[in-house]
């Protein structure tokens, strides 16, 4: 026997605003806040009492609206009213689809698609859960998950792998939160339950600094890597005098460049912090430039496959054939940080800005909005006189 027909209808389950509206025959469409849109259904139990001798009243999920439609819904609601009128629990009778965990994953995985930072990042996301919660819960319907369980995927690697335990616990708690929006799940989050129980060990984090040239050493290795001739050295040239992230270099576009202004600005998806950075270019920085252009590629720095840039790896493996160790390429940002302070005595704002990191508390970059760029552009000739010509005299920088 079908359901009835009730008081909503699907355009204004798709519109109705945050609350609770009842279509009828205790069936209820829950909106929070947030958006998010599910379905409960309210139901008497026959002969069942609660601790107060009261008639046992009981609300149940039925699911998330974009998943359950208005008549499956109904459909539902009406089973369980039967149940109750025949003095069965739905809670412990009805059959209910609950989706696994790792296909609540995945769904997230796929919506979330377009706000991942680039496909590298979402790629990761699902990687972790594939690797370390897929094996031991993924086929787990995703409402029989509680702390035990999460556990399992946490001790593990807690102390041995810290940070991709903690990003693991994020993501397995971002599922299971979008699984109880979505009529799934009851109760708490047990990443959340763990965490505040403080059931995992404390982990001292150790700072791990990424390997750097000493700043004096650096004309003389300059002076070496300008006698080359291949892409990845002109592309290890300007990350050194930048002090840019080797992403920001590599994934750089002619377009971004004003060569009249001499900035090249790095758009907001290429930066860590996701905010804009604008580069002054020095004369040696152009230098590097202007005959890159003849090649007509759409990257400045190009791969060895036409229209792709160039290898995140070109950098660190030419460093190894010229037998420079102890030294990574995004160490080059500590080696001119090092400078700035030691030998320019660089203002502390000037120099972070110039590495784009934040300075100071949000309420001080609310109010500093300028980026200094005159200022880092100062600071940048004599950081590029320096490492060029081995010109050693110290510029205070006001």
């Amino acid at each position: 026997m079908a359901a009835l027909g009730g008081k909503l209808t699907k355009k204004l389950v798709e519109n109705l605003g945050a609350g609770r509206h009842g279509d009828g025959n205790g069936l209820y469409l829950v909106v929070d806040p947030s958006g998010a849109r599910r379905w409960i259904v309210r139901v008497v139990v026959k002969g069942q009492k609660n601790r107060k001798g009261a008639p046992l009243r009981t609300d149940f999920g039925l699911g998330g609206a974009d998943i359950v439609t208005l008549n499956q819904a109904r459909d539902r609601a009406l089973e369980y009213r039967r149940m109750a009128k025949q003095g069965l629990n739905p809670r412990y009778n009805v059959r209910q689809e609950i989706p696994t965990f790792e296909e609540i994953a995945q769904q997230v995985h796929i919506d979330r698609l377009p706000t991942w930072k680039n496909p590298k990042h979402g790629q990761q996301w699902i990687n972790t859960l594939r690797d370390y919660a897929f094996p031991k819960i993924g086929r787990m319907p995703v409402n029989t998950i509680d702390q035990p369980e999460v556990l399992m995927c946490l001790s593990p690697i807690w102390t041995e792998k810290h940070e991709t335990a903690k990003r693991l616990a994020q993501r397995i708690k971002t599922v299971l939160d979008v699984a109880k929006s979505k009529g799934f799940r009851d109760g708490s989050n047990p990443i959340t339950d763990i965490k505040d129980a403080q059931v995992l060990p404390k982990v001292v984090k150790k700072t791990k600094h990424h390997k750097a040239m000493n700043w004096q050493d650096v004309p003389a290795f300059y002076t070496d890597l300008k006698s080359r001739n291949a892409i990845a050295a002109k592309a290890l040239m300007f990350t050194c005098l930048t002090g840019s992230r080797t992403a920001e270099v590599l994934g750089m576009r002619w377009a971004e460049i004003d060569f009249d202004a001499c900035v090249w600005t790095c758009p907001p998806e290429r930066m860590k912090g996701g905010e804009e950075h604008r580069v002054p270019l020095t004369g040696e920085m152009v230098a590097i430039l202007e005959p890159l252009k003849d090649m007509a590629s759409d990257y400045v720095f190009e791969g060895q496959k036409r229209n792709t840039p160039l290898s995140n790896m070109a950098m660190l493996m030419l460093l190894r054939r010229m037998k420079v160790e102890g030294v990574t390429v995004h160490g080059f940002r500590s080696t001119f940080r090092d400078w700035a302070s030691e030998a320019a005595n660089a203002p502390r704002e000037v120099a972070e800005l110039s590495l784009a990191h934040k300075v100071g508390n949000e309420v001080e970059r609310a109010y500093a909005r300028s980026d200094l760029l005159d200022k880092r552009r100062v600071l940048m000739e004599r950081w590029n006189g320096f490492v060029s010509d081995n010109f050693r005299k110290v510029l205070k920088i006001g």
